[in-house]
């Protein structure tokens, strides 16, 4: 028995490379002979760069970044076994994982950590970027990035702007003439994970916020300065951001990325299946099992497990879920190519415990999975 394993990480719990380990070992414990192919998956979150260095024999380049809330923080990014390609996580300077609970304020995470790693990649000569934007701390539309190469955001009297995006309600004029010239000699993809726009009830603001610490006022001040700045952009340059598509991926990175950078959204789950030959693996697969820390219709929109089981789809090859959490709307990605689902938590928990024994969640579900599935093998008929 083929099981190809491919989850994404269960955000601020387990990395998608020991889910898949965990998941394999609960398989392997009842099942010794099953060959089980564990390929770690990331739609533009924690772990692409991994997923990429892995899938292309890079190697990963460590740096010194600016954090969400200022500070300092060590961060890195991927080149490929070329040399000419870099795979860059937002995560990895502008992340929620750096930011303590009690302490995440997205009126002021700024992402001009994310614009420093790009910065490196290119002193390093590097003209092809992939840029995952998942797992963000920020909702600042990308400002900190922006202001990290060059450009300047200026209120009415020509000062420029403080970091976070309680700042941008303050916006009046956008500066590029100071951007970084090398852009312009770039190509640049954005792993883009889901396809929010900028502003309105599907927006940045009101999706994302609460989850990066936003109070129901804070989510106010945050949409209030995300319509202002689509007005100064559109000023600016002529461009409608607000219903662009993934635009408010990352608290508005994707807009950021497409009218500072250039840059083409694409789903971030399609770049990193093709750089992992996920269909070469599945193609002969009897079983395929993928996760992440939550499923529910949100999924549909481009996460990672979707992206698996559309490939799974092409061979005929089932499907199982894993997640810590089930939404009620769950069903819905049974449509998408996930024959069943299951949450991995055995039982009601603080959050701080349920998040420390991810690892060990893991293997008892996916072991009570391969328990159920012998015990379906020798049940008669």
């Amino acid at each position: 028995m083929k099981i190809v394993i491919a989850p994404d990480s269960f955000k601020e719990s387990v990395s998608a490379e020991k889910c898949a380990a965990a998941i394999k070992a609960g398989f392997l414990s009842v099942f010794p002979q099953a060959d089980c192919v564990c390929l770690p998956i990331a739609d533009g979150g924690e772990g692409t760069v991994t997923a990429m260095v892995e899938a292309t024999g890079g190697r990963v380049i460590s740096l010194m970044a600016t954090g969400p809330m200022g500070e300092a923080v060590p961060a890195f990014y991927g080149h490929n076994g070329a040399g000419d390609t870099a795979f860059i996580e937002m995560a990895a300077a502008s992340g929620l994982m750096l930011v303590p609970a009690e302490a995440r304020d997205p009126l002021l995470a700024t992402s001009y950590g994310t614009g420093e790693i790009i910065r490196h990649a290119l002193d390093a000569g590097i003209r092809h970027l992939i840029l995952g934007i998942g797992g963000s701390a920020t909702v600042d539309g990308g400002m900190g990035m922006a202001q990290a190469l060059g450009v300047r955001f200026l209120d009415a009297s020509g000062e420029n702007l403080g970091y976070g995006g309680g700042e941008l309600a303050r916006l009046a004029r956008i500066d590029m003439s100071q951007i970084d010239p090398r852009l312009a000699e770039c190509r640049i993809e954005v792993a883009c994970d889901v396809d929010n726009p900028l502003t309105g009830p599907r927006g940045a603001s009101v999706v994302f916020a609460p989850q990066k610490g936003a109070s129901p006022a804070m989510v106010e001040i945050l949409e209030r300065g995300m319509e202002n700045y689509a007005r100064v952009i559109q000023m600016t340059t002529g461009q409608e951001v607000q219903t662009l598509i993934g635009g408010g991926a990352a608290g508005g990175m994707g807009v950021a990325a497409r009218i500072f950078l250039n840059a083409t959204l694409k789903p971030g789950i399609d770049i990193v299946i093709d750089a992992v030959h996920l269909d070469d693996s599945i193609r002969e697969a009897d079983l395929v099992i993928t996760g992440e820390g939550r499923i529910d219709s949100q999924t549909t929109g481009g996460k990672a497990p979707l992206g698996v089981a559309r490939v799974a789809q092409k061979y005929g090859v089932p499907v199982i879920g894993i997640a810590g959490v089930l939404s009620e709307d769950v069903e819905v990605v049974h449509q998408h190519g996930i024959d069943a689902v299951f949450s991995i938590l055995p039982a009601l928990a603080p959050l701080s415990e349920v998040l420390a024994k991810g690892e060990q969640n893991l293997y008892h579900c996916a072991r009570n999975i391969a328990c159920v599935m012998k015990m379906g093998q020798q049940v008669r008929r």
